[in-house]
């Protein structure tokens, strides 16, 4: 049984998504040449090559150990 995904991996995997699309976007716009990747519609080049942060973060995320938490304070 594959183990949860927490939250914490899915947060940062959303953020980095979502931050790495406003960024390409803005840059393309700057440089006014929708051409950052040859062969892919202009509108979706943003998207798809934000998915390649995305996976590094949801792999580092998943990689790194859980930091074990003390006992609650009551």
């Amino acid at each position: 049984m594959a183990a949860p995904i927490e939250k914490k991996v899915t947060a940062a995997s959303i953020a980095a998504y979502l931050a790495s699309t406003g960024l390409l976007a803005v840059l393309t716009a700057i440089q006014d040449n929708a051409g950052l990747v040859a062969g892919l519609p202009d509108g979706l080049e943003p998207f798809l090559l934000a998915l390649v942060p995305t996976g590094l973060t949801f792999a580092g995320g998943w990689a790194a150990k859980h930091t074990p938490r003390g006992p609650a304070a009551h």
